[in-house]
């Protein structure tokens, strides 16, 4: 007896799930998590760039087998690898204190991240599409949020007593039962052929990734990529610095963002729905850069909250309003698109942990970083301004 297809309402929410278990219970844990880390003397801060460095990788490796492997049934068959993935290099982390181990898990994580982060929203959209639902899409990054509020518990839960290695069991315990309910309903979904090519294809049968009206789009999400991360991975580790281990702001830091996030899907969705997606995506631009020269003006508290607060609410918005728009300029092969543009996401976020480890090395103080990532954004704003809405 055949199955019965997936909802609506169950796919946006299994995808959703996915992300919150890779996103918030994989990559992004590790931020609330580094201060207690190197507190607890696993590693020190500079070896903790090297280790979100490492992760960042491994996210570029995911993304660029996803260009590769972009047909529904293709990625239908590597989900389950990829979640298989994930839940094992938490439990890994879960049982080793060295270095030289974490750094392999966290690559490894980082592939099975960046293999669900495009290949799970791409899939849904394609088929959100077929069913004349698409502006339902950047719901999927409901998960996002939902992720991070649910990491920054984690990561220290009231009522536990949990140093080093031990510190990640609550993330790879829960990621196990999500990763199966949502990888169930994913692997199921069915989608079509995709609509013929409006523009010429290649001698090789495909039509360019880029092109005039997509290449502005690329060069703003490589600014996108440095900008966010640099705040994103650092910032509790900022507070810290800036304020002390003891200050609350250290851990409320996290939980700024996270609750901020937690709406940001729903909001930037709406606003690309009413606005359109590009001007949407010049606001959140604009929101960003705010976020980051607050904490470059503002050191201390209010610099902290507000980058925490601007941040939070606005840098999931630029990732479904990307994905979305570009989809628009180039229907045809919205999943390859998809993937091509995380990757080039990955790798300008590679460049920011690995560029604060360097100054790190030098000398340097880590909050003085947070000037790339406002001159990334900028760059960003000014290409987004020349990336045309569809249809235009």
């Amino acid at each position: 007896m055949p199955t019965r297809a997936p909802s609506i309402l169950q796919a946006v929410a299994a995808a959703a799930i996915l992300l919150l278990v890779v996103h918030g219970l994989g990559r992004f844990i590790f931020t609330p998590l580094l201060p207690l880390l190197v507190g607890d003397g696993q590693f020190t801060t500079s070896q903790g760039a090297s280790l979100a460095t490492w992760n960042y990788i491994g996210y570029l490796i995911g993304a660029l087998i996803a260009i590769r492997w972009h047909q529904p049934a293709q990625i239908a068959r590597t989900v389950p690898v990829a979640l298989a993935l994930h839940c094992l290099t938490l439990l890994g982390l879960a049982l080793t204190d060295r270095t030289t181990g974490i750094s392999v898990l966290r690559l490894g994580n980082g592939v099975s991240n960046g293999l669900i982060f495009v290949m799970v929203p791409a899939l849904v959209m394609e088929w959100l599409a077929a069913r004349q639902r698409i502006n339902l899409s950047g719901l999927i990054y409901l998960g996002v949020g939902a992720g991070l509020l649910v990491s920054g518990v984690l990561a220290n839960p009231p009522g536990f007593a949990q140093t080093a290695a031990a510190r990640w069991w609550p993330a790879a315990l829960l990621s196990l039962p999500l990763a199966l309910w949502g990888g169930w309903i994913i692997v199921r979904l069915r989608v079509g052929a995709q609509p013929a090519p409006s523009v010429a294809p290649t001698a090789s049968g495909r039509s360019p990734l880029l092109d005039k009206q997509t290449r502005p789009l690329f060069f703003a999400y490589a600014g996108a990529g440095l900008g966010y991360i640099l705040p994103m991975t650092f910032l509790p580790m900022i507070a810290s610095i800036q304020l002390g281990e003891a200050h609350p702001m250290v851990h409320q830091s996290w939980l700024i963002v996270a609750c901020t996030t937690l709406p940001a899907a729903w909001l930037w969705n709406h606003l690309g729905q009413r606005l359109g997606d590009q001007p949407a995506l010049m606001i959140n631009y604009a929101t960003q850069l705010a976020s980051v020269v607050f904490a470059l003006l503002l050191p201390g508290v209010w610099g902290i909250a507000l980058c925490s607060l601007l941040m939070g609410s606005s840098f999931l918005g630029a990732v479904l309003l990307t994905q979305r728009l570009g989809r628009s300029l180039q229907p045809h092969q919205g999943p390859r698109l998809s993937a091509a543009l995380i990757a080039l996401y990955s790798v300008t976020q590679l460049i920011g942990p690995w560029l604060a480890h360097e100054w790190l090395g030098r000398g340097g103080a880590l909050p003085e970083t947070l000037w790339l990532g406002a001159g990334a954004l900028l760059w960003s704003l000014i290409w987004t301004s020349k990336t045309p809405q569809a249809g235009k």
